[in-house]
């Protein structure tokens, strides 16, 4: 109707001539700009023929378009224009399309620019997500963005100086500050002694901060940049001489790690005997573990798998000691609520789980009875498991994972023997192809992808437990070695946190352990961390990334890192000590 002109009844122009006609209600529907225009007692009769200042016909078109639509094209060319005018004549449609755009099209090297964009035009939201997106890519920010060499010091500080920057080690902020200061170094470098206390310098490796920090031209230059220095040098040699410092040590605040953005959890598992639903998780940045008190109400189950959607952790199948499991529990991050959603349509113990597009698959797994190769998908929008093509081996006690869009299970126990054997699932297809079988027999083994690669640990290969691993490439079909772990295990949790490949518990063959090790792609080295309250294996494992309330789930004593840390030494050396003389009082 407006194209043909029929029941027009006013006429936009603007300041270039180009004339437009609409109907007032509908305008007046869209923006409440509009709306007042027409409807003003400003004027003694009302106003049909209007000159709209300040816009082109162009983007005064795009708008009356959207009036009618809902509708409108936003791309890099136009974002900013439209995003201008929408809030211009207060269209909130146009503003929220424009900051849809945005968000979706969030990148290392322009999200502090579209911060600064929503701040002009007060667009909260998407000043919200554009400043998380900073905080939790900000070691990729400082490789691109040209955007952060242009910030202010009062900006560039508040970014620097928050506890919940994601950085995995604090030489990636004292890089990106001294790039900083690099662009203008005689107008920015008497700003290094704020800089320099943004940077946590008691977590810097000691050879980097003498070489990198505490030699720097800008730091021996500044008079002021002494006392931290000193302060910095002190803590170091502290560390160095813990164990024989008397008294409580507090931890300085320079040494006090961030809060992590992603946090692992250890769930259940076999302990003591008995199956568990204690439940755990991990501190990276303060390499520790925190006790959850919200544990399932429902008991206690082992030789399940976790499977992380957005906040909801789904613990899927397992045994109690008694039943064999097709139940499903989901746990809530935020709320901390447990809740029942639908069963498996078989019972599996043993089971392989992974996601993929938010649809988790559960693949064979032990009933009871026998060891399956039916493999079953779970919709959470609908709450309901559909079988999909079967594996084309039976397996229990095997471990999958996703790369590529393709779902990958290694190893496994068909109910006669270890299996080296490994295969692929392409959704798209519903097929299962076999891949090359790996180097070693593996039952009780866990995998994960890790840089392209898919990462095969552990396991039982009917003699003996592992501390063995190897890694597929897909391109190839072929496995290579990786370096062992410390610890030979099976059924051991696996997560990927802080780009690091963590093994979590399991059984060595005499025993469960509690022993955490991580191994960094890198360096090809394996590392020790902070072991788990607990001593268990068939644990799951999950990391959940971005919670709302991630303070809950952190160690919460943070000034007390140091002296945590000397008591734990103090307790090593005396365990040796009475290692020692036990030989000794025998003799």
């Amino acid at each position: 109707m407006r194209r043909e002109g029929e029941l027009c009844d006013a006429i936009l122009r603007t300041s270039d001539g180009q004339q437009f006609m609409v109907h007032r209600a509908i305008m007046s529907a869209c923006s409440p700009y509009f709306r007042t225009l027409f409807t003003t007692t400003l004027h003694a009769k009302e106003r049909h023929d209007i000159i709209i200042p300040g816009i082109s016909s162009d983007m005064l078109c795009l708008i009356i378009e959207y009036a009618y639509t809902r509708t409108i094209d936003v791309s890099w060319e136009n974002v900013e224009e439209i995003l201008s005018s929408g809030d211009q004549f207060n269209v909130m449609g146009i503003v929220k399309c424009c900051s849809d755009f945005l968000i979706l099209n969030l990148r290392p090297e322009n999200c502090i620019g579209i911060r600064q964009l929503a701040r002009r035009f007060y667009i909260p939201d998407l000043e919200d997500k554009a400043h998380k997106y900073l905080m939790v890519n900000f070691p990729d920010v400082t490789n691109v963005s040209e955007e952060l060499m242009e910030l202010s010091v009062e900006e560039l500080v508040s970014i620097c100086g928050d506890e919940e920057l994601n950085v995995r080690n604090e030489e990636t902020v004292w890089v990106a500050l001294i790039k900083w200061i690099d662009q203008k170094p005689q107008e920015r470098k008497k700003h290094i002694v704020q800089l320099m206390r943004c940077v946590r310098l008691g977590l810097l490796d000691t050879q980097f901060f003498i070489e990198k920090v505490k030699n720097h031209r800008y730091v021996l230059e500044n008079e002021d940049c002494r006392p931290l220095v000193i302060d910095t040098l002190k803590f170091l040699y502290d560390l160095e001489m813990i164990t024989e410092k008397d008294g409580e040590i507090p931890t300085p605040d320079l040494a006090r790690p961030r809060i992590p953005y992603e946090v692992m959890f250890a769930i259940g598992g076999w302990s003591g005997g008995s199956p568990t639903n204690f439940i755990e998780t991990y501190d990276t940045r303060a390499d520790r573990w925190v006790k959850v008190d919200e544990v399932d109400p429902m008991g206690a189950r082992a030789y399940h798998k976790c499977a992380v959607i957005n906040f909801d952790i789904y613990v899927i199948g397992g045994f109690d000691g008694v039943e064999y499991f097709n139940s499903c529990r989901c746990f809530n991050a935020v709320t901390k609520e447990w809740r029942e959603v639908a069963p498996m349509n078989a019972r599996r113990c043993y089971v392989s789980v992974t996601v993929l597009n938010d649809i988790i698959y559960a693949m064979g797994g032990y009933n009871g009875h026998h060891r399956q190769n039916t493999v079953e998908k779970y919709d959470y929008t609908y709450n309901q498991w559909s079988m999909i093509t079967p594996m084309n081996v039976q397996r229990s006690d095997a471990c999958a994972t996703v790369l590529n869009g393709i779902i990958f299970i290694t190893g496994g126990f068909n109910g006669t023997e270890c299996m080296n054997s490994a295969e692929c699932y392409n959704p798209k297809t519903d097929q299962w192809n076999m891949l090359s079988p790996m180097r070693n027999r593996r039952s009780g083994v866990s995998c994960f992808a890790y840089h392209d690669h898919i990462y095969v640990l552990g396991g039982f290969n009917g003699i003996t437990r592992l501390c063995s691993g190897e890694k597929y490439n897909p391109a190839t079909d072929t496995w290579t070695p990786i370096p062992d772990m410390y610890n030979p295990r099976s059924n051991f949790g696996i997560e990927v946190i802080d780009d690091m490949l963590f093994a979590i518990g399991g059984f060595n063959g005499v025993t469960t352990i509690f022993h955490v090790e991580c191994y960094d792609e890198k360096t090809n080295e394996w590392y020790e961390a902070t072991d788990m309250n607990i001593f268990r294996s068939a644990l799951a494992a999950c990391v959940v990334s971005g919670l709302p309330n991630v303070y809950d789930y952190v160690h919460k004593h943070r000034d007390r890192l140091m002296e945590e840390k000397r008591q734990k030494l103090l307790e090593l050396q005396q365990n040796q000590a009475n290692d020692t003389l036990q030989p000794m009082n025998n003799n």
